[in-house]
């Protein structure tokens, strides 16, 4: 078996991370030898793997789901926003610079469809499924023309194409005859049907419309996945985290102490790896959640600054919103405060940076006694070592080389009081270090919190993927999915007019 399929989506957000990952774990339970595949992402959040390459951290799960080691070759372009109008490219791992986006959807994109098509051949050569995931809507009829990740991968590799809507949002029906209805009959050959995700309710109520839809369109619905909560894999792009009242999904074990511990995420521009905090709201007792006003940070036990795509860009927004001014007499009062990557470099005592905003001395908060200075070359990294006693495993994505000049050291950056600042990502999800690192925090905050002996992060990641997977395994026609994946798209479909202008 050599098999494929692309999942897409009506909408941006419809699910398709989740719905691949479901689909990988279902097929890996079944013996199958699958990888996952996205040909080009958008997203703050990223992972380094195990050869120095820089990748979604939405790939990275996937193929945790498939229970393989994530690689370059699954996610082969990597777009990371630096505002509303330029991303960085980052090519097979590697930044290759930044880039406008008319400048990217200009040309750029189209020259990078060999070399996609280059890394899905080699996976496909490899495993016996590739389970591929869209960006955004393959609608987008503005962005046919260059389109590499949607309807453009699926028409040069074959692949077979399975539409995901989020009914949760409303309009699906529409969402999916309309999705159809602006593809090309060369594209629409390949749409086979769809998916409806976050259902909630009773299925017999949907029926008649899903019958409705296959008239209309020629093709069947797949499956209804239920509204499950606490199903979400690692996010894809910090610039849709509201910066409102976003709280990390809680496990639901009461805390094991007599305390509660509030945990407090500056919710800084272009916001990257906010999945950092993902381990601390695992912990029973352990509430988190996103704030952008000073007075937010007055009751939290512990204030985290996340990592960013533009540091010097969150050092600004954290003074106009006087969460610096806050987050300075935290550090008077003795009160924690952990920087993690950019985060850690606002921390800092000035920032030198002639590649990022080209904004060259900057003056940080002075609450550590760091330099940092900008790099061209990105250190991409998968550190492990020791704090607190305990071991810790990280990684490492920046371009700023911290200069630590004093203060008790702390993984590779330092510590000063209950300042905490590192460029580790990924720290918090080394059970024992987390355990006491949040045991140093009650301790500074006077809470009778205990962290809980067992949590396990790893653990905990298993049981959500091998849900996603019983998703798949219990409400989609798996019989139907699997011809699909090994057969691709049905003959015969038929054409839905009016088909994408010309």
């Amino acid at each position: 078996m050599s098999g494929g399929l692309l999942v897409a989506g009506t909408t941006s957000d419809a699910g398709k991370s989740v719905v691949t990952a479901g689909i990988c774990r279902w097929l890996v339970r079944r013996g199958v030898k699958v990888a996952p595949f996205k040909a080009q992402n958008m997203s703050l959040n990223s992972f380094v793997t195990k050869e120095g390459a820089e990748i979604g951290r939405a790939q990275a799960m996937q193929a945790q789901a498939c229970r393989v080691e994530p690689t370059a070759l699954m996610n082969p372009v990597l777009l990371k926003p630096g505002g509303e109008r330029s991303s960085q490219v980052v090519l097979l791992g590697k930044s290759v610079g930044e880039m406008s986006a008319r400048g990217y959807h200009g040309g750029r994109q189209q020259r990078l469809l060999g070399t996609v098509l280059d890394c899905l051949t080699e996976l496909r050569g490899t495993y016996d499924a590739v389970i591929c995931e869209g960006a955004g809507s393959p609608a987008e009829i503005n962005l046919r023309r260059t389109d590499i990740v949607n309807m453009g991968i699926a028409r040069n590799a074959g692949l077979p194409v399975l539409v995901v809507g989020d009914i949760d949002r409303g309009g699906v029906f529409a969402s999916f005859f309309g999705t159809v209805a602006l593809l090309s009959p060369e594209d629409q050959a390949l749409v086979a049907g769809f998916l409806v995700n976050k259902f909630r309710g009773d299925v017999s109520l949907l029926e008649p419309g899903l019958d409705m839809l296959r008239g209309l369109t020629g093709r069947p619905t797949y499956g209804v996945l239920p509204f499950r909560h606490g199903l979400g894999i690692d996010e894809e792009d910090g610039l849709r985290v509201s910066l409102r009242g976003t709280v990390r999904e809680s496990n639901v074990a009461p805390p094991v102490g007599e305390d509660v511990l509030r945990v407090a995420v500056c919710a800084v521009p272009l916001m990257s790896n906010f999945t950092d905090v993902d381990a601390l709201a695992a912990e029973p007792g352990v509430v988190v959640r996103f704030v952008d006003r000073a007075e937010e940070l007055a009751d939290a036990d512990l204030v985290v600054v996340p990592g960013t795509r533009g540091t010097v860009r969150a050092l600004e927004w954290l003074r106009e919103r006087g969460l610096a001014e806050a987050l300075l007499r935290r550090a008077a009062e003795g009160r924690p405060v952990l920087g993690i990557c950019g985060g850690f470099q606002v921390l800092g005592e000035h920032i030198e940076d002639d590649v990022e905003s080209r904004r060259g001395h900057v003056p940080a908060l002075g609450v550590l006694p760091v330099r940092v200075r900008f790099a061209p070359e990105k250190t991409l990294t998968r550190p492990v070592g020791e704090a607190l006693g305990e071991r810790v495993e990280g990684y490492e994505i920046h371009h700023g080389v911290a200069e630590v000049l004093g203060g008790e050291p702390f993984l590779d950056g330092c510590r000063v009081g209950q300042i905490w600042g590192t460029h580790w990502h990924g720290s918090l999800e080394s059970d024992g270090f987390r355990r006491a690192f949040l045991r140093e925090v009650a301790a500074a905050s006077g809470r009778r919190f205990v962290p809980a002996p067992d949590t396990s992060f790893a653990a905990l990641r298993e049981e959500q993927l091998d849900r996603l997977g019983d998703l798949i395994e219990e409400h989609a026609d798996t019989d139907a999915l699997w011809r699909l994946i090994e057969s691709g798209a049905p003959s015969g479909l038929p054409f839905v007019p009016p088909g994408m202008p010309g």
